[in-house]
């Protein structure tokens, strides 16, 4: 397979991966989306990753995911790119209908679940076939991305595959969940010299894929201070040791993932002035302890110190 030239590019930074907020009987709650939207333009973005598993994707009906997608980009009104995903059907078929629905929405990019493809005792063979099937229907001009997605179950990208992935030249985003260096080197490495790039959803690792040629962070805790990662990537290599300082806060900030996700989230944003309720389909809400809200309140407080240091 030849290479073939992407039409376009990510552009490098911070894409938080946008939660869903919902009204109190379950119903999606867009004017609060919308504050949402304009928070996190606000703290310099580079564009927004909607309609993920952050946003409960799999627990959104079709219609659902569709008007989400529609929404984020008539919030957006064009300041940033929209990345979509929504994919989450089993057949290829039915991924293939998705795709081109979600596409149609008016987003910047299509991101497809790593996991989707190919079922979990499935080899790359299979993967590389129906990705090349996926190709051949799926007939829209929008940029292609890649999510490592934990649900239904996590399927790492290696360097053959992002070498093939590569060779496509459909694809200009990797959401990697690996967590680890040596994962993150070898893709990058197999990616060097194309518009395939990796933006990393680890924060402990951040600033070290940066320096590894990484082009950004889309991460859960994006939701708590999306301005101290944007502070992160743009500023890695001129401040140096600002940013090692600001790497070892927010590695330890993000420990608060393994909370109650996202209620925890969507907690911080009540205390950012956000009027989105603690309401999820995926997290029972009544398990958000008295402890938990405490360390979240704990965590933001330390965390306002570092924004007003780093804005300065």
């Amino acid at each position: 397979m030849e290479t073939a030239k992407l039409k376009g590019t990510i552009p490098d930074g911070v894409y938080p991966t946008m939660i869903t907020p919902y009204t109190e009987d379950g119903q999606i709650d867009y004017p609060a989306f919308e504050q949402l939207v304009e928070w996190h333009i606000e703290r310099g973005v580079a564009g927004l990753f909607a309609v993920c598993q952050s946003s409960e994707m799999f627990h959104l009906s079709l219609r659902e995911r569709l008007e989400l997608a529609r929404k984020s980009v008539e919030f957006v009104r064009g300041r940033v790119p929209v990345l979509v995903s929504g994919h989450v059907a089993d057949s290829l078929d039915d991924q293939v209908e998705e795709a081109k629905m979600m596409a149609d929405t008016g987003a910047d990019a299509f991101i497809l679940v790593t996991n989707r493809l190919v079922r979990r005792h499935e080899g790359d063979d299979v993967f590389k076939r129906n990705l090349e099937l996926f190709l051949e229907r799926f007939d829209r001009d929008i940029i292609l991305g890649f999510y490592e997605c934990p649900a239904p179950y996590k399927r790492l990208l290696n360097a053959d595959i992002v070498r093939f992935i590569v060779q496509t030249g459909r694809f200009g985003f990797l959401k990697d969940t690996s967590c680890r260096m040596v994962d993150i080197r070898a893709k990058i490495e197999a990616a060097r010299g194309s518009g395939f790039k990796l933006f990393n959803a680890n924060a402990a690792t951040l600033l070290a894929s940066l320096q590894a040629g990484g082009a950004g962070y889309s991460g859960i805790m994006t939701h708590f201070h999306s301005d101290l990662y944007v502070w992160l990537c743009e500023h890695w290599k001129d401040l140096p040791e600002r940013a090692a300082e600001l790497q070892e806060f927010i590695g330890l900030a993000s420990v608060i993932e393994y909370q109650l996700y996202p209620v925890n989230a969507m907690y911080s944003l009540r205390l950012e002035g956000l009027p989105i309720n603690l309401v999820s389909r995926r997290a029972d809400a009544r398990q958000f302890t008295e402890s938990m809200r405490l360390e979240v309140e704990q965590m933001m407080r330390l965390s306002h110190r570092f924004s007003e240091r780093y804005s300065s």
